[in-house]
């Protein structure tokens, strides 16, 4: 008869963190369905906050009035008007002050 060898055992005990686990899961991808906050999806709120930045870009221009020439025509208009405006400015600074020019009845 043969002599059976016993096999040992070695009992180890393996931590957790060793032991295979899953892969981690990928996040979803975001499209223009993904809801961002309170409830809201991404298109919602990109289009919320262009129409906020329209509104503050139509405010700013109408309070600085800038407005963009668009033909040749107003451009020249506009540079004519500046002129006349400026000369006007000029003369009256050369204009003496109403009580030399005139004699104020019941005056002196």
């Amino acid at each position: 008869q043969k002599r059976l060898k016993k096999k040992k055992h070695v009992i180890c005990f393996i931590s957790p963190q060793l032991l295979p686990t899953d892969p981690p899961k990928k996040p979803d991808p975001v499209t223009s369905e993904t809801v961002v906050f309170w409830g809201l999806r991404l298109w919602q709120v990109i289009g919320i906050f262009s129409m906020f930045i329209l509104a503050i870009v139509i405010t700013l221009c109408c309070i600085f009035k800038c407005r963009i020439p668009r033909t040749k025509k107003e451009i020249e208009a506009r540079h004519a008007q500046r002129q006349a405006a400026k000369k006007y400015a000029n003369t009256l600074e050369t204009v003496p002050p109403l009580n030399e020019l005139t004699e104020v009845p019941g005056g002196k």
